[in-house]
């Protein structure tokens, strides 16, 4: 089963390749602030590296947190949407070996039609002012 998986919980994104849990390829790069305009392009780039496309994947796996809220969002919100495009499962995971443990799920048949960031921390929203 070739798997997407996506780490953006921090300023130094990751993306990796998988087939049946061994990874193919893999990328990082400094993201900052320009998570979301670099993403899809580095999808596309690490596909590329691997001649393949978005239509081999089979299913996506997010780093789901804790982490930086808006990084995980992003990551989160473009597996979604990949996996709805391309009526894929999409997992998220944590921990040491969160590839392992997701690899697991998808290849179990678990997985849900999507994943959801996992802050490490309730919502801080502000108190509306009087």
């Amino acid at each position: 089963m070739l798997t997407l998986t996506i780490r953006t919980d921090n300023p130094q994104a990751e993306l990796g390749l998988y087939q049946d849990g061994k990874r193919l390829a893999f990328t990082t790069w400094e993201a900052h602030r320009q998570l979301a305009e670099t993403i899809h392009f580095k999808i596309k780039q690490l596909l590329e590296t691997e001649q393949l496309s978005l239509k081999d994947l089979k299913g996506i796996m997010i780093y789901e947190g804790p982490g930086s809220f808006t990084g995980l969002r992003i990551g989160a919100s473009v597996a979604n949407a990949l996996a709805y495009a391309l009526n894929i499962d999409v997992v998220g995971a944590t921990g040491k070996d969160w590839t392992a443990s997701g690899v697991k799920v998808l290849a179990s048949g678990k997985a849900g039609q999507y994943a959801v960031p996992n802050y490490g921390a309730p919502a801080r929203t502000t108190t509306q002012k009087k």
